[in-house]
């Protein structure tokens, strides 16, 4: 067994965007810890983007995101 033969069914992070997104097409985030720690968002096509957690507007889009699920 190499390292590579765990199966990865999930999508996980291994570099992370800098660039900020626009929150409005953003429908879901996961959080991460593994390979590295990280946001990743959905966006409304279903693309994956992941994102550092330290940053103000990934907070903020966080908070968009948990409050639209709420008021749902």
């Amino acid at each position: 067994g190499s390292v590579g033969s765990q199966s990865m069914r999930k999508f996980s992070c291994v570099s992370l965007s800098t660039q900020q997104l626009n929150i409005r097409q953003l429908v879901n985030y996961e959080k991460q810890q593994v390979p590295l720690n990280a946001i990743m968002f959905i966006t409304t096509k279903g693309i994956k983007i992941c994102v550092s957690p330290n940053q103000k507007w990934v907070k903020a889009a966080i908070k968009n995101i948990d409050q639209r699920r709420t008021t749902k």
